[in-house]
């Protein structure tokens, strides 16, 4: 893939993925019950004693609100192919607020994929404006974003396949008997041991071999062509749909560094 185009989709599903994510935030300011800064303020080291005090103020109330707006149009900018330095900076710290903010992650996996996603950005600008070269800035920014996607997959499934309940498939049925639809039905298909096995190898095998993306660029299209499947089901059954915009918005950067 382009390079140029590569950056092109990278920003923009970048942007879309954290436009969808900042939605739920907004959403989340009049359904949350639970969380309380002022308990989660005594988890924050004291010293220096700066951390405690700005926080403070962007974690709750008008403060909270304003670095949710900066950032749907931080998001709104990188939907429209625009970037910047600050822009990349401002949204790479506003990232390690929510991670504050939330006790490391508002939706596990898929958060730290999107900060994954942001430091590339910032790499790539950075690298591009110290060097006075955008091009291997680029470069750079897309590499450390493969790297962590790559690994990702790879670690995922080598763990599944190390694990004996993976392997025999009961560990399919139990995540989906905790799933959005769950428990499954007595009479579900999931529930036979034949195929509850076949489809965690399939996901194993796949995972595990995502590596081989970056020996041929038609490797890396079918990898990234399959993935969106596999986390639409993840979305569907589990309902964790940040799953798929977060990773969904890293493969331009697999896809371009598939090409050597």
């Amino acid at each position: 893939m382009d390079l140029q185009i590569a950056t092109r989709l990278f920003l923009a599903l970048l942007g879309w993925s954290l436009l969808l994510q900042t939605a739920e935030f907004f959403r989340l300011l009049t359904l949350d019950r639970v969380g309380s800064w002022p308990i989660q303020r005594e988890e924050v080291p004291s010293r220096p004693v700066w951390v405690r005090s700005v926080l403070d103020h962007v974690v709750q109330g008008p403060g909270y609100v304003a670095l949710l707006t900066l950032r749907l149009g931080m998001a709104l900018a990188l939907l429209s192919g625009w970037v910047s330095v600050g822009l990349a900076v401002a949204l790479f710290v506003s990232s390690v607020l929510l991670l504050f903010r939330w006790r490391g992650a508002f939706n596990g996996g898929s958060d730290f994929m999107t900060l994954v996603s942001v430091t590339g950005l910032l790499i790539a600008q950075l690298t591009g404006h110290f060097t006075d070269n955008p091009t291997l800035g680029w470069r750079a920014g897309l590499w450390y974003v493969t790297v962590y996607v790559v690994s990702s997959y790879f670690v995922s499934g080598w763990v599944k396949l190390l694990r004996p309940e993976w392997r025999h498939g009961h560990a399919l049925t139990v995540f989906l008997d905790g799933g959005v639809y769950g428990p499954l039905p007595a009479g579900s298909l999931y529930r036979h041991p034949a195929l509850a096995a076949g489809v965690s190898w399939s996901f194993t095998v796949w995972e595990g071999c995502f590596p081989l993306a970056l020996v041929d660029v038609r490797i890396a299209w079918f990898m990234c062509c399959t993935a969106p499947v596999f986390h639409y089901l993840v979305y569907w059954y589990l309902g964790l749909n940040r799953f798929f915009w977060a990773w969904l918005a890293t493969y331009p950067a697999v896809l371009y560094c598939a090409l050597g």
